[in-house]
C-alpha cells in the first residue's frame, strides 16, 4: 500500500485514473484534491477486498485486473452479482448511504491493482465536487440496475442465453474470467460451461 506520489510507477497510475470511468471527466483541481487522498494496493487473486456484512467501507478505482461482487450463505454457497475490470470501479457507497453493512463481499478474481479510498474521505470529496457526486451516484444507480438484470437473467434465460447474453454485453471480458467463475456467474456447472462454448465456436466458424 502506498501513495501515489511516491508509488515507482505513479506516472503510469496518474494515466490510468484518468481514464477512469468514474474520473476521466474530473477538472485538474478535483484530481489534486483527491489524489493525495487515494492508496495504490494490490491483491493476489482470491483476496477480500471487502467482506459481505463488514461495516469498514471503501472505494475502489481499478487500474489493473478483475474484482468480482459476490453473496454467501452459511453454507459456503456463492452467488457472482458482477464482474468488474480497469476501467471500471467497486464501492459500497450504497450501504453507506443507508447505514447498513456492506451486503456482498468485494473479491479479487485475477491479481488486481487498484487506488482505493476509504468511504468517509470519498463521500467528503464528493460533497466538496457535486459534479463529480452527480456522475457517481448515476453510476452506482447503473450498476444497481445491471445486478437486478444479472438475476431475472438467471431466472428468465435457459444455459445459451444466459452465456449468449453475456458474450453480448460484456465481450472485453471474454477470455480473462477463469472458467470456474464464469460457470458460478452463470449458474451454470463448468462442464456446461465448456460445452456451451464449444457449440458457440462451431456456430460462428
Amino acid at each position: 500500500m502506498s501513495a501515489i506520489a511516491t508509488h515507482t510507477q505513479r506516472n503510469t497510475i496518474r494515466l490510468q485514473l484518468q481514464h477512469n470511468l468514474i474520473l476521466r471527466e474530473i477538472s485538474i483541481a478535483a484530481r489534486e484534491d483527491l489524489e493525495p487522498r487515494l492508496e495504490i494496493v494490490e491483491y493476489k487473486k482470491g483476496d477480500p477486498l471487502v467482506h459481505q456484512g463488514s461495516t469498514s467501507m471503501e472505494q475502489f478505482f481499478i487500474l489493473d485486473g478483475i474484482l468480482k461482487r459476490v453473496v454467501s450463505n452459511a453454507d459456503g454457497k456463492e452467488m457472482i452479482l458482477r464482474f468488474a475490470a480497469e476501467p471500471d470501479m467497486d464501492t459500497s457507497y450504497a450501504a453507506w448511504r443507508l447505514k447498513t453493512p456492506v451486503p456482498y463481499s468485494i473479491v479479487a478474481v485475477t491479481r488486481v491493482l487498484a487506488a482505493s479510498i476509504s468511504m468517509p474521505l470519498w463521500v467528503d470529496f464528493l460533497d466538496r465536487h457535486p459534479d463529480v457526486k452527480q456522475r457517481f451516484e448515476y453510476e452506482v444507480m447503473r450498476l444497481m440496475s445491471e445486478v437486478m438484470a444479472h438475476t431475472i437473467t438467471l431466472h428468465l434465460l435457459d444455459a445459451p442465453g444466459r452465456l449468449q447474453r453475456f458474450m453480448r454485453k460484456h465481450p472485453e471480458l471474454l477470455g480473462r474470467i477463469p472458467k470456474k467463475e464464469l460457470a458460478t456467474y452463470l449458474n451454470l456447472a463448468p462442464e456446461t460451461l465448456s460445452r456451451l462454448k464449444q457449440r458457440v465456436t462451431s456456430a460462428t466458424e
